[in-house]
């Protein structure tokens, strides 16, 4: 278990005065949730990557730390090839959130940001081109970085043959490159546009040899 991210949701928990909830227990919960062995790239780390991307982006949000509590329950549910993952770390937040005490306000505002991470429609308000951003942004990372999660995403799809997970990958991927532009914030643009255009063409090219 990374110290830093347990620093990190405590730290979070203080802000928004929570400490005389159980956050103890629902850091486990999360914690246990991006333990899972079959989750090599949506896990603990990818919610530490994202932390420190929204670090780069806290500028451009209107709420920081109802984004922050997003980042961290937008993964909390990861079942293999449903499509209805957001919606159940949505709702996963619900329960988190009203026993920590967070208000009903805060708790749709958290569960509406999560639902953004579909990428399925533009966000519509500063928070949500935040976490959009946030969560795209290893689409712009250093190559090597890259690679990396190209690598464990398809370990996470392990039993999908081949030939399947290249069609199903290259839609996806075609779909992001196709968009005029990848990222919804100013800073994000600056700092992970170019690069994800170039990564995003070459894992096309890979895909197709």
């Amino acid at each position: 278990m990374a110290e830093a991210e347990i620093i990190r949701w405590r730290w979070l928990c203080a802000s928004l005065d929570l400490t005389s909830g159980p956050t103890g227990e629902v850091f486990a919960r999360l914690s246990g949730a991006y333990a899972n062995p079959r989750r090599a790239y949506h896990n603990l780390a990818h919610i530490g990557f994202c932390l420190e991307t929204f670090d780069r982006l806290r500028g451009e949000a209107a709420d920081p730390l109802t984004v922050e509590l997003a980042i961290w329950f937008h993964d909390a549910v990861y079942a293999f090839q449903a499509d209805d993952n957001e919606a159940r770390s949505a709702d996963l937040a619900r329960d988190c959130l009203t026993l920590l005490g967070v208000s009903p306000g805060r708790m749709k505002t958290v569960a509406d940001l999560i639902m953004v991470t579909r990428h399925d429609r533009p966000p519509e308000t500063p928070d949500g081109r935040v976490i959009a951003d946030v969560d795209l942004a290893i689409l712009g990372a250093p190559r090597e970085e890259f690679l990396d999660y190209e690598r464990n995403i398809r370990r996470e799809y392990a039993v999908v043959e081949d030939a399947l997970f290249r069609e199903k990958r290259l839609a996806v991927l075609e779909g992001f490159l196709a968009r005029p532009s990848l990222f919804q914030t100013s800073t994000g643009k600056g700092l992970f546009e170019k690069a994800a255009r170039l990564n995003l063409r070459q894992a096309i090219g890979r895909l197709r040899s």
